[in-house]
């Protein structure tokens, strides 16, 4: 068929929009969509229709209807000096935003980091979780799929791990309310994010349990994963990368960089972040976590609602006995992958490769724990600035000149 007579027929919902593609390539279907919106609304779709993506690359793994692409301001921030288990080194940081003042913010951070011998910056604890609910019979019968599972273990290993070669089983944390059972199944997921991995190999290994136990299979995942959601349980056990990163500023470079003190910068931790957060019954016990890390995600093809649990943590701020301060975050569900998802879009994969984490990691997995500390001390460069400029008293002042 002829364009046009493709679009008369998507107007008159003779044909849908997920239906192009059975006539023509990628590309065009993006083309034909928007040509069709924009008789449908009588609005000029022209920035929209401005893209460099990979049509049928994004049509087959990343989107759905596809009609052109919705562009973020990218900034840099940066180097940052970054010493930590996999990153050992100076790195550029891409952050995707709208926010003005957020990269210059950020940038500022770098500075005083840099002027501090640069951060210590590590994983600590990496597993990735889907966790179905699964219904027995009685309370007797759950009691009895619990000393299955404990008796089965390696079994449920050998049933994960056929899944996926980069895929490796760390265990199976249990629930029982009622005679439902919570199993929360925790893997390394290699460089990849790993949460399709993780709810594949969940998924075989439920099967398993239903021919084995007659536990019913209610859900895959039955929200203890926890899975883009704010949660105590994400907080405390954490979920993806677990991240700490550390640096102690100068008395000097905080005067001269933050424009405060020491003394000042710790009593708002203390006071904003730990107090106030605790008044508020916040999971988050930080000034910004989720702006760097949305604006890093946003750049790099990461899973922008995982920002939602990488905005849990903590920031810490404690005078040492020189008088300068040691400053941290602790990150506990940071869901990062440098393989996978939205990381082999054009843009996305160059972010990565400015950071240099981009693909598979030699050995496996190596990569997406370097991107976890280079993230982990972009966070802690966010949280210095923010922090010395509430100190300064130069927060209003900032947003009024940079993000008019």
């Amino acid at each position: 068929m002829e364009d046009q007579e493709l679009i008369d027929k998507l107007v008159k919902h003779e044909l849908k929009f997920h239906e192009l593609e059975q006539h023509v390539d990628a590309k065009k279907a993006t083309e034909l969509r928007r040509r069709t919106l924009e008789v449908l609304t009588g609005k000029k779709l022209q920035d929209i229709s401005v893209f460099s993506l990979d049509a049928e690359r994004a049509v087959k793994a990343n989107i759905e209807n596809l009609i052109g692409a919705a562009q973020v301001p990218l900034g840099v921030a940066g180097p940052v000096q970054v010493r930590g288990d996999f990153a050992d080194g100076l790195y550029h940081l891409p952050l995707a935003t709208t926010e003005g003042a957020l990269v210059a913010s950020v940038n500022r951070g770098c500075t005083a980091i840099n002027k501090s011998d640069g951060a210590a910056s590590f994983v600590i604890k990496d597993g990735m979780a889907r966790a179905p609910v699964l219904k027995a019979r009685n309370i007797s019968h759950a009691k009895e799929a619990l000393a299955f599972l404990e008796h089965n273990t390696a079994k449920l290993k050998e049933i994960t791990e056929s899944t996926s070669k980069f895929l490796k089983f760390k265990e199976i944390q249990s629930w029982v309310v009622g005679r439902n059972l919570f199993l929360r199944f925790v893997f390394k997921t290699g460089d990849a994010m790993g949460m399709n991995m993780a709810t594949i190999a969940t998924d075989k290994a439920v099967k398993f349990l239903e021919s084995e136990t007659g536990l019913k299979h209610v859900a895959l995942s039955g929200n203890v994963c926890v899975d883009k959601k704010s949660s105590a349980l994400n907080l405390i056990q954490g979920r993806g990368k677990t991240v700490i990163s550390e640096v102690v500023l100068t008395r000097e470079v905080i005067k001269q960089v933050l424009k405060t003190s020491p003394e000042s910068m710790a009593d708002i931790v203390y006071r904003k972040c730990l107090l106030g957060s605790a008044l508020a019954a916040s999971y988050g016990f930080n000034a910004q976590f989720a702006n760097v890390i949305a604006a890093i995600f946003i750049a790099t093809g990461q899973d922008a609602a995982h920002v939602v649990e990488g905005s849990q943590g903590f920031t810490t701020a404690e005078l040492t006995e020189e008088g300068d301060l040691l400053f941290s975050v602790t990150i506990p569900s940071l869901q990062v992958g440098t393989v996978g998802g939205g990381t082999a879009l054009g843009t996305q994969r160059e972010a990565l490769e400015l950071i240099g984490v981009h693909g598979a990691g030699e050995p496996p997995g190596s990569n997406a724990l370097k991107f976890a500390e280079i993230v982990g001390a972009a966070v802690l460069a966010g949280e210095i600035s923010l922090i010395g400029a509430l100190g300064a008293r130069h927060l209003a002042e900032a947003h009024v000149k940079l993000n008019r």
